[in-house]
């Protein structure tokens, strides 16, 4: 068996695929579709849409396959996203590099392979649309292109899902990507008894910002915001800003005081880049956190009026703590 070998851009790969953040999450009907079509057009028995992830291969959609994931190292598919044509095993038993395959010596027992790229919204081949039978067999050419075309389908819902939950200005995520995104971290950690945190942040007198500076400084402010939540907060915390002046994060898998240890990061990391680029006003920001409550919040609505409402009060009482001049 040959391991697929790291493509030249793994790195800006890795973060495309982190930056959708969809790993992990659950399965959706708008990528289903696309798995049960293949499955009825090609006559398969698996149908796969899947996420090559740094150690893993990661099933979004499975037709015929009950397993979530599988380790990278003995996928197909972390061959096939070295390529942007379709990648096609006839006949594995009779391929040096799969015919020893675990995949193919045991169940799932693969026999045929067809995986065409699927690409992320900046152009990276981040996993695949695949087809699976346990019998060796060849694709006609117009068999070729409807695989060919409901790949690039799915790179189509990739980038539509990203236009919809992105933030235009800062590049982060926006409300409503906040909202599937952040239920689905708090689902996650409620299964998993682990602590959910919700940080929300409120820039001091935006408005005046903006009218003594301009509304270009006051984008520029928003901008800096967000990339230091981006530098300050782990990937897998949800950053997003959900207002004119407003900022969320959701910190899952961490102690309260942890939480709020990064928060303190967070401030100095702000307080050093406004700094370094001399710039000409000050930038403060009111903050409130609150810890997630199973018998409390029933969804991610709540988490986030209770979190906003420690922000007003700490904003009402001065309690600005961070400031920077």
């Amino acid at each position: 068996m040959l391991a697929p070998t790291l493509p030249k851009n793994e790195e800006c790969r890795l973060a495309s695929l982190n930056a959708l953040k969809i790993l992990d999450t659950d399965p959706e009907e708008r990528f289903d579709r696309f798995t049960r079509l293949a499955k009825k057009i090609f006559n398969v028995p698996i149908a796969l849409v899947t996420l090559v992830d740094k150690d893993r291969q990661w099933f979004k959609s499975s037709v015929g396959l009950d397993a979530k994931e599988t380790p990278r190292e003995i996928s197909f598919c972390g061959h096939a996203i070295h390529q942007n044509n379709t990648f096609i095993i006839e006949d594995a038993l009779k391929d040096v590099r799969f015919f020893d395959n675990p995949l193919v010596v045991n169940l799932p027992d693969i026999r045929f392979y067809a995986g065409h790229p699927i690409a992320s919204p900046s152009g990276e081949n981040i996993g695949t649309l695949c087809i699976i039978d346990t019998k060796k067999r060849t694709l006609s050419d117009d068999e070729l292109a409807s695989l060919t075309d409901l790949s690039a389908l799915i790179t189509d819902e990739f980038i539509s899902w990203q236009l919809a939950t992105m933030d235009k200005l800062t590049n982060i995520t926006n409300r409503l990507g906040f909202k599937r995104l952040s239920q689905h971290s708090i689902d996650k950690a409620v299964r998993q008894n682990n602590d959910c945190h919700l940080a929300y942040f409120d820039l001091n007198d935006f408005t005046l910002l903006n009218d003594h500076y301009g509304h270009m400084i006051g984008d520029q402010v928003l901008k800096l915001f967000a990339e230091q939540l981006k530098i300050s907060f782990r990937v897998s915390d949800v950053c997003a800003r959900i207002g004119s002046d407003e900022f969320v994060v959701l910190l899952s898998d961490t102690e309260l005081e942890t939480a709020k240890q990064v928060i303190k990061r967070f401030a100095y990391n702000l307080i050093s880049v406004s700094k370094h680029l001399a710039l000409p006003y000050q930038i403060s920001f009111a903050h409130g956190i609150v810890s997630f409550d199973q018998e409390k919040h029933i969804n991610i609505e709540h988490l986030l009026n209770d979190a906003d409402q420690v922000m007003d009060d700490n904003k009402g009482k001065k309690q600005v703590l961070y400031q920077f001049d």
